[in-house]
């Protein structure tokens, strides 16, 4: 037995070897002649949105300092809200259509009303994951930041609206809502 594995053991040596050099290859493919490939300070995979957190990035320009971080941070803003409201539309739409409301127009509409609420509160309590200044060559400020929130803090501030709406608490239920949510952020990716 122990001959047979001494046998074996250079032959997988040399094939993992094979598969770790192949896949080195595909990572870092070289960049077509006569392009340059930008890097973007806060962006790519790193940055896209999870099944755990909203994310979104954005950059500002100003020949202030401050301004461009504003209008970073607003693109940031604009750019999640936009996000957790399409996000949650589909929710929404999933949810009330699993659920046998009487007046499934109002339910959807007082949702949509709720959503909006949500939104406009929580966003103030994104958490940023990446800021970058930089001076340009013309002597501006250049800014680039990534923000994220919590999917759990979005769904827990839904729940407790949803569980204070009287039109929607009667048939309201807190777990299918979040089972329809997470479903919903599941294909978002990994996280």
């Amino acid at each position: 037995m122990k001959t047979r594995l001494y046998l074996l053991l250079p032959g997988l040596l040399i094939a993992s070897a094979l598969l770790l050099d192949s896949c080195k290859g595909k990572k870092s493919q070289p960049t077509p002649k006569g392009e340059v490939e930008i890097v973007v300070p806060c962006s790519g995979p790193d940055f896209f949105t999870t099944k755990d957190a909203f994310r979104a990035n954005s950059i500002g320009e100003s020949m202030d300092q401050v301004t461009s971080k504003k209008k970073a941070l607003a693109n940031c803003r604009a750019e999640l809200a936009s996000s957790i409201q399409t996000t949650v539309k589909a929710v929404t739409d999933n949810y009330v259509n699993s659920r046998e409301f009487n007046n499934k127009e109002e339910v959807e509409e007082r949702f949509e009303q709720l959503n909006r609420e949500v939104v406009n509160q929580k966003i103030q309590g994104t958490r940023t994951i990446c800021e970058k200044l930089v001076k340009t060559e013309e002597g501006k400020y250049k800014t680039y930041i990534a923000i994220e929130l919590s999917a759990d803090d979005l769904v827990s501030e839904y729940n407790e609206r949803l569980s204070k709406d009287e039109r929607l608490r009667i048939d309201y239920d807190y777990e299918k809502f979040k089972e329809t949510f997470n479903a919903e952020m599941d294909k978002m990716g990994g996280g």
